[in-house]
């Protein structure tokens, strides 16, 4: 793998600065008390130079690495040969190394976002924006349009659901457990055909 150049490097430390500048105000003031003009302060640089790296604080605070390495990428790189859902395991283990190895961060940033009600509705737009990528991915992979057919917008749908649950079970259980193992639970039950559990 090739190193990055001088610039490229700059540029991550600018995008690393912003996004750890973000997550710093938003858990000394809360995040709706946080301003773009302060995140840019904090990191030392220009209010423009912010919207280089990210189109606002959730984002920031979301996609810290600005978004280059998400779920659809990770698909596409799959054999094409492994069921869909196999396909998708695997490529969240390859996403959620970077959760394992900054717990600590992105539990600051779930618990950031807890209490930032106000959020929701931009942290749902981020993640829609994900799922459009992983939908096109799916209808790749199964030869379907990702417009006219169901299955790639639902199947999308439904694995960024089980994102959030076994993200969210992580968070709330205080979870040692590596989240890609909660994750492949969700995947285990879906591909069961999500049974209803047994009553005790």
């Amino acid at each position: 793998m090739t190193e990055p150049g001088l610039r490229e490097r700059k540029k991550q430390g600018t995008r690393a600065a912003l996004a750890r500048a973000t997550l710093d105000l938003a858990v000394e003031h809360g995040l709706a008390a946080v301003t773009v003009e302060q995140i840019a302060a904090r990191a030392g640089v220009s209010y423009r130079t912010f919207f280089n790296y990210f189109s606002g604080k959730e984002e920031a605070l979301l996609r810290p690495d600005g978004g280059d390495a998400t779920f659809g990428p990770h698909l596409r790189d799959q054999d094409p040969a492994l069921p869909v859902l196999e396909a998708a395991r695997r490529a969240m283990r390859a996403q959620l190394q970077a959760f394992d190895e900054d717990q600590e961060s992105w539990r600051q940033r779930l618990a950031v976002l807890a209490a930032a009600p106000e959020a929701l509705p931009r942290v749902l737009e981020i993640g829609s924006t994900g799922e459009r990528e992983v939908a096109d991915a799916i209808a790749e992979r199964t030869g379907q349009d990702v417009d006219g057919d169901l299955y790639p917008a639902l199947l999308a749908a439904v694995l960024g659901a089980a994102f959030r649950v076994s993200l969210g079970r992580w968070h709330a259980l205080g979870e040692t457990r590596p989240l890609a193992a909660l994750f492949d639970e969700a995947v285990d039950v879906l591909a069961a055909g999500l049974p209803a559990p047994r009553t005790h």
